[in-house]
């Protein structure tokens, strides 16, 4: 299953479950996307040509992540890019994060162990803004 977390028509992230199965090469992102995130299910002995991988000048204007939560569960609180609450996820182990753009923040519900890929080079002091949010927030969690 995909969850699509989005603002308006704004795509702001992607939440992978671990159970999602889609013959085929299927991306989560679009081909102008500064991070390219696919799912790839094929068959017993198919075959991938032996390729590399060109080198091209980029410029990338976003930081985006991908999150991949091996153990533990944990609570994925999405903003707006104006920094409105719009809805949470709860991840599983197993679940994959995709975040594209808009804010977002975290709370662990268990002891997490979680892998982060992000597009780069990466300058904490330039590339976050941190904010608070309003503690009387309801939270509207998603299935």
């Amino acid at each position: 299953m995909l969850i699509n977390v989005t603002d308006n028509d704004k795509l702001l992230a992607v939440v992978l479950r671990k159970n999602f199965s889609k013959a085929g090469i299927n991306f989560l992102t679009e081909s102008r996307s500064s991070l390219q995130v696919g799912v790839l299910n094929h068959p017993q002995s198919t075959k991938i040509t032996p390729h590399t991988h060109q080198n091209h000048g980029r410029t990338i204007e976003d930081t985006q992540e991908v999150l991949l939560l091996r153990r533990g569960r944990l609570r994925v609180d999405f903003f707006t890019d104006a920094q409105v609450y719009l809805e949470s996820v709860i991840m599983e182990e197993g679940d994959v994060l995709l975040l594209i753009s808009g804010g977002h923040g975290f709370e662990a519900l268990e002891d997490i162990d979680m892998v982060e890929v992000k597009t780069g080079p990466y300058l904490e002091t330039q590339d976050k803004t941190r904010f608070d949010t309003d503690p009387a927030i309801r939270l509207k969690i998603r299935d």
